[in-house]
């Protein structure tokens, strides 16, 4: 679910493995994982399969065990596969690839994974967790994290740098709703009270994004006005050199 950036060839956006272990633990794990790493690569298996299996490890554990409730699992099954993250990229680096297709596949999966997990929360709400308005938010959190992503993607498309972070990116919602949901989930084990710690991170994560999105339409906004008005200046100093 992502390779790094100096070897996927894709700009510098925090996948969920990234998110969720710091610096330290990503050193220490990137040691354990290299002789692994280069296992599979002697075995023929590519980086883009490792990202692959990734994916559908983490869309398994958000939509087989989220909905039926079980969230401390499927919290843990997500967290298992995150370390694709570091496999993936670990093959990456030892086999010296950059590839753009590398950096789609990667991008695009995150949006997937994304997808199932928060389609995994709306659909426990829908069902036996019984909160319509929950389902809601988990949409909502689901649609506008897709929309924030698209709003910076569109944005450099079109020439744009897109010079703002936001309060709430990828990385944010993920470990925010992940955490939550893992400990809500132990609510199943006597822990009293904790089952409203998914709740409470589910309108931090829809508040965050929206305002999130806003933070990127308005900076979107003012960079295509002074795009536009540079390129106006432009052509009115080059037509005045003309007519000279």
């Amino acid at each position: 679910m992502g390779q790094p950036v100096a070897s996927r060839g894709r700009t510098a956006t925090p996948t969920l493995g990234k998110a969720m272990l710091n610096k330290y633990a990503r050193a220490f794990f990137t040691r354990v994982l290299t002789p692994f790493a280069a296992f599979l690569i002697r075995r023929g298996v590519s980086p883009d399969t490792v990202t692959l299996l990734g994916t559908a490890g983490v869309i398994a554990g958000a939509l087989v065990f989220y909905p039926r409730g079980e969230l401390f699992w499927g919290t843990i099954v997500i967290t298992l596969f995150v370390f694709s993250d570091l496999v993936d990229g670990n093959m990456a680096r030892q086999l010296g690839r950059s590839s753009r297709w590398g950096a789609f596949l990667d991008s695009t999966l995150d949006r997937v994974a994304d997808g199932a997990i928060f389609g995994g929360f709306a659909l426990w709400y829908a069902g036996g967790g019984n909160d319509i308005v929950l389902c809601a938010v988990s949409i909502f959190c689901l649609t506008s994290g897709q929309v924030v992503s698209y709003t910076k993607a569109r944005g450099e498309s079109i020439g744009l740098p897109v010079a703002v972070n936001g309060l709430v990116e990828r990385a944010e919602r993920l470990v925010i709703s992940l955490v939550a949901a893992g400990l809500s989930g132990m609510h199943a084990f006597g822990v009293p009270g904790i089952q409203y710690l998914l709740p409470v991170a589910l309108w931090i994560v829809a508040v965050g994004s929206l305002v999130t999105l806003i933070q990127r339409v308005v900076t979107v906004r003012r960079e295509s006005a002074e795009a536009d008005a540079a390129a106006a200046s432009e052509s009115t100093t080059q037509n005045t050199g003309t007519a000279s």
